[in-house]
């Protein structure tokens, strides 16, 4: 599927993963609201700074990248979705985490805030 805006990718979907693509988005959207959205890699991806978040709907599950880093609160908790690529995988038969996924965004953006420590030459 190629879609030119995220709308397009959601309406692609059955009404019932439409509705978690939606809250999902509306989720990252209340999180950050100055990022900007628009497809990346084929599916929907929100940027701030640089990338935020991708997330895209698969056969089985919802796909949410890039992975959890630096937290070890949020690494503990999103553990049980971890994907063999480091990205996270929400099951469609289990309750999708969206306080998960907001504090994610919101601990990305927090990462994105803080200052760079540069290194000496060698």
């Amino acid at each position: 599927m190629t879609a030119s805006n995220i709308d397009e990718y959601i309406a692609a979907f059955p009404a019932d993963v439409q509705a978690i693509l939606q809250n999902i988005r509306a989720t990252i959207r209340k999180a950050a609201p100055q990022a900007t959205e628009r497809i990346s890699y084929q599916m929907p991806a929100f940027f701030q700074d640089g990338v935020l978040a991708y997330y895209g709907a698969f056969r089985h599950h919802i796909g949410f990248y890039p992975p959890v880093r630096g937290d070890a609160g949020l690494v503990r908790d999103a553990a049980a979705y971890a994907g063999e690529k480091g990205n996270l995988r929400f099951p469609f038969d289990q309750a999708i985490p969206y306080d998960l996924i907001r504090r994610i965004v919101e601990a990305r953006l927090a990462g994105k805030k803080k200052p760079k420590v540069s290194r000496p030459a060698p």
